[in-house]
């Protein structure tokens, strides 16, 4: 092999992540790779093993870089959402809130429901659970369903923000930084609740004018199937008991594990069930994601793209949380997360951009239909009944955005 050819396989190999790397990131902004159905996961699977097949990590490598706490975490909180949805748990807390008040009083409470829910519970489980008792709870005040829907959707992310296990890239974060779930939660809890409280100012500041009480709408639905209390019982117990254990200080992967082994020794249910409730896709994409950043960093590439990152300037809080709420928008959040990862530690104040990360990623899921997942599956799940435009998001999706990453980015600025 000569002098010159052995001088080019460095660059070859470093042209070659590049490529990998923006083409998967092209399909993680795009939803689809263009003219064909590859999806995130399948951009995600790609990736992973094209970085492998040309000789920029090895197979080993590729398993290194696949962080097991956060799959374990996001695997088995997945298991206990899913053995409380099916045992009735979000049913019969929706039905307690929203079957039991006045019209005037339901939005504030779909508000702070959906938040407390995302809070600790995986935001896309609270927003799929909660539309259509939101819908039948419409029916029934004689209310128009849409700034309802708008709430779910829009609370549910804010929620999420205040502990590592609202949503899949706060379980990154929580993972890369070892911020403790109550330094996690002191921190960004108090941006979750002034954020739901701009959430419940915003609504009904653009609604209210118009009107949302229907009386023509007001209607008797039927009445939903009773809750069996005692299926409840052995989730709640176990749910809260993983909840108690990340308060304490247990290793969040550990305790969720442990929960969810627990969740699975039942004589009642069929384990299929359960698992069918999980996210497969979810857990696909973030292994591939993690051999697919692992490699663009193993070749160096990815380090020479985040020099600007790495300066004193973009260390700004302001700097930071625009910076990341608008990436997070053009490639979703998770990617976000992912690409900005190895620049945080060079903060001066490490903790406060992991917390910014965290709070400005998730935030701005608000911002458009497409911003969040959560987002997308109110819109889908509603469909039937209500439609929500581009245009009916945005017009609420836009200053909750901006006033509650302008919130979460002084409040963290000033304690940290």
């Amino acid at each position: 092999m000569s002098a010159l050819h052995t001088a080019a396989l460095p660059q070859l190999k470093l042209f070659a992540a590049a490529a990998i790397f923006l083409g998967s990131y092209l399909v993680f902004a795009l939803g689809k790779f263009p003219g064909m159905k590859i999806d995130r996961p399948g951009a995600g699977v790609i990736g992973a093993v094209l970085m492998v097949a040309l000789g920029i990590v090895t197979p080993a490598g590729a398993l290194r870089f696949i962080d097991l706490q956060t799959i374990v975490l996001l695997f088995s909180m997945m298991i206990i959402v899913a053995a409380l949805r099916l045992a009735g748990f979000f049913d019969w807390i929706t039905r307690i809130v929203l079957t039991r008040l006045q019209p005037r009083h339901l939005l504030p409470m779909v508000i702070f429901t959906c938040g407390l829910l995302s809070a600790f519970f995986v935001n896309d489980i609270v927003c799929l659970a909660m539309v259509p008792f939101v819908l039948t709870a419409a029916r029934q005040s004689g209310v128009k369903p849409l700034p309802y829907l708008l709430a779910v959707a829009t609370a549910s992310n804010i929620g999420s923000v205040a502990t590592i296990t609202g949503n899949p890239q706060n379980m990154l974060i929580g993972s890369y930084s070892g911020i403790g779930y109550r330094t996690f939660l002191l921190h960004l809890a108090p941006v979750a609740l002034a954020g739901l409280l701009l959430c419940w100012l915003v609504l009904h500041w653009v609604f209210a004018r118009g009107g949302i009480h229907d009386p023509a709408r007001a209607i008797a639905a039927p009445a939903a199937a009773a809750v069996d209390g005692a299926r409840l019982v052995k989730p709640t117990i176990v749910a809260a008991g993983v909840l108690a254990g990340f308060l304490l200080g247990a290793p969040p992967a550990m305790a969720a594990a442990l929960g969810a082994a627990v969740m699975l020794i039942t004589r009642t249910r069929d384990p299929e069930s359960v698992y069918r409730q999980v996210d497969w896709g979810v857990l696909v994409f973030f292994s591939g994601l993690f051999v697919i950043v692992g490699g663009a960093e193993a070749s160096g590439w990815l380090d020479r793209l985040l020099r600007l990152a790495r300066t004193p300037g973009f260390q700004n809080a302001g700097v930071f949380t625009a910076a990341v709420a608008v990436l997070s928008n053009l490639v979703s959040n998770v990617p976000a997360v992912m690409l900005l990862k190895s620049s945080v530690p060079g903060f001066a104040h490490p903790q406060t951009g992991w917390l910014l990360l965290a709070m400005a990623s998730t935030l701005a899921g608000n911002l458009t239909i497409t911003g969040s997942v959560a987002n997308i599956i109110v819109v889908e799940r509603a469909r039937p009944e209500a439609e929500i435009s581009f245009r009916d998001y945005f017009r609420v999706g836009l200053p909750i955005t901006l006033l509650t990453l302008a919130f979460g980015g002084l409040w963290l600025w000033l304690v940290r």
